[in-house]
């Protein structure tokens, strides 16, 4: 059992006589001389014996002697008092020991499983086809890939989809501009054909300003693809076969990948068929009717949020139509459903404008008994700012992603000539820097700051990695001829290395639970952090008595931020 468990049983087998009104809490001393953990339960119980104790830290000090007595077992090396009333506690060496053994026998650390027989969906990136893959779409595509491997690391069967935008009105101007300007063969041969299909729909608003009737002719084209015609699909299609070569080099770079839908992700186009449908029974049962100008809207009782357009006045369809027959779907679908027939939780990661719009689409399937409140998640992140203004230029304010990662990458070469790490370190520095912070928050993208190998990025956390798996392999190619029978004694860096290996687990509960890659980012630095200063104070091969002790911390220290990092989506490297 865990530890901390242990200590709270002894400590309620303490306080048997006292009703306690919140749960036990233990806080980790500002001081780590203090001890491990601390309570500040005897100031909370103090008002129940007011008349037995002259003060907190009396009854305090009378805890203490109890939980003194209650430990059998040799749990605690130390408990004391300090302050107006704080118990603190100091665990048995051997007790923090234990741990380390249980990693590298395992060579990983046991999670605590959340998800036992739940299932999640994800819903991440999903950028627009014949649209620019854009510096925007990075942040939805890292934190829902990391959110995802989260869930999947606390026991979720994690279902990964990318809803991408393939289906409106703006394909039939895009299918126009191609017919009237465009050279499919010519397209064909791009190694960049999005930036041909963009260019083509710039064109378009160009000539549409001088000549109007081209946005008849474009919703004439559309509504072709809406009933099916031969050659609306066909250009349809083609569009996003050519945008795929785009989001397929990209997914594949920055080592992101998608379950659904054989890896591309059920796109808006999937439901087009649902939507009248759809329409239909919500209006039959109530949910939806036409509004004063004869769009059909969703509306809340007791005027809660503002009325959902479900669809325009003339018919057509809008992102809630389609997101709300993307989510009835896939609460009918077996695949998606809980063993005992419940909803998945499903998350959505997407911008933080979009927040009132998700706070209606979730009520209103809440209204409609589809979801329970908390089987829906919009995990929402904020804008990337720019010091040096916009990064291209010759495109206008679009930050194209290719092209941030192609920067990212010359800069990591100046680190390092070898292709394949360079790679790796821009990755593993574009990431960290988006998921080290709160996802809501804005991103003042600072490439001193994202490549800093001393500071809280990427490439340090690769650095570290690589630091200790170069110690090991020393060790291994110059075994020691001192034996460690010994017992060693543990100085106050080496526990609180230790101490912070054991909080590993509990911080990835976290982190899964709040949907917060940031937790684990802080806790992954704070444990690099202690392994550097570690390594700069103390000897490890060369420490007859402690190597084998220090060894196996530093071997401990691996596999953790191997573990943790690669929830994060970060390639941990053997060598830089």
């Amino acid at each position: 059992m865990d530890k901390e468990l242990l200590l709270q049983k002894i400590l309620e087998q303490a306080l048997e006589n006292f009703t306690l009104q919140t749960p036990l809490k233990f806080e980790k001393p500002s001081n780590e001389s203090f001890g491990d953990l601390s309570s500040n339960v005897a100031m909370i119980a103090f008002k129940q014996v007011a008349d037995k104790f002259n003060s907190p830290r009396d009854l305090a000090q009378k805890i203490a002697d109890k939980i003194v007595d209650l430990d059998q077992d040799k749990l605690l090396q130390k408990v004391s008092v300090a302050g107006p009333g704080f118990i603190n506690f100091k665990f048995a060496d051997q007790q923090v020991l234990s741990n380390l053994d249980k990693i590298l026998r395992l060579q990983k650390v046991e999670l605590i499983d959340l998800g036992r027989a739940k299932k999640a969906i994800v819903e991440y990136s999903s950028p627009n086809i014949a649209k620019p893959f854009t510096i925007g779409h990075l942040r939805s595509t890292i934190i829902g890939d990391s959110v995802a491997n989260l869930l999947a690391a606390s026991g979720y069967e994690v279902f990964r989809d990318n809803h991408l935008g393939d289906w409106g009105t703006q394909f039939g101007k895009q299918i126009v501009a191609i017919k009237k300007w465009g050279d499919e063969a010519l397209i064909d041969l791009s190694e960049r054909p999005v930036e041909q299909l963009v260019a083509l729909y710039v064109k378009f608003h160009e000539e549409a300003e001088k000549n109007p009737e081209l946005e008849e002719e474009a919703r004439e084209w559309f509504k072709k693809l809406e009933n099916g015609d031969h050659e609306a699909r066909r250009l349809w299609q083609k569009c996003i076969d050519w945008s795929f070569i785009e989001f397929a080099k990209i997914y594949e770079y920055l080592g992101v990948t998608f379950t659904e839908n054989q890896g591309r992700g059920y796109g808006e186009s999937f439901f087009e068929k649902d939507l009248q449908p759809l329409i239909t029974e919500l209006k039959s049962k109530g949910f939806a009717q036409s509004g004063k100008e004869g769009a059909i809207l969703f509306f809340y009782p007791d005027e809660e949020f503002t009325p959902l357009m479900i669809a325009k006045k003339d018919g057509s369809t809008l992102y809630a139509t389609r997101d709300l027959a993307t989510d009835k779907w896939r609460l009918e679908n077996s695949r998606y459903q809980n063993s005992d027939g419940s909803a998945p939780l499903v998350v959505n990661e997407v911008g933080s404008e979009q927040t009132f719009y998700f706070q209606q689409l979730y009520r209103a399937e809440e209204i409609m008994g589809w979801y329970q409140k908390g089987e829906r998640v919009h995990v929402k992140h904020g804008l990337y700012r720019f010091k040096e203004g916009k990064m291209s230029t010759r495109k206008g304010n679009v930050i194209w992603l290719e092209e941030v990662l192609e920067k990212a990458k010359a800069r990591a070469l100046a680190i390092t000539e070898d292709e394949a790490i360079a790679q790796a370190v821009s990755v593993a520095a574009l990431k960290w820097n988006d998921l080290k912070r709160k996802s809501e928050l804005n991103i003042n993208f600072d490439w001193d700051e994202i490549l800093n190998l001393q500071g809280n990025s990427g490439p340090y956390m690769l650095y570290s990695y690589a630091r200790a798996k170069s110690i090991l392999r020393k060790a291994e190619e110059n075994p020691s001829e001192f034996s460690n029978n010994e017992e060693v004694s543990i100085n106050d860096l080496e526990k609180s290395l230790l101490n912070k290996l054991d909080e590993f687990a509990k911080v990835v509960a976290r982190a899964s639970k709040e949907f917060a890659p940031h937790h684990l980012c802080t806790y992954l630095f704070e444990l690099a952090a202690l392994f550097n200063s570690f390594y700069n104070k103390y000897q490890i091969l060369n420490s007859p008595l402690e190597r084998q002790f220090r060894l196996k911390l530093v071997e401990a220290v691996a596999i953790i931020l191997k573990q943790g990092l690669n929830m994060l989506g970060i390639r941990t490297l053997e060598k830089m």
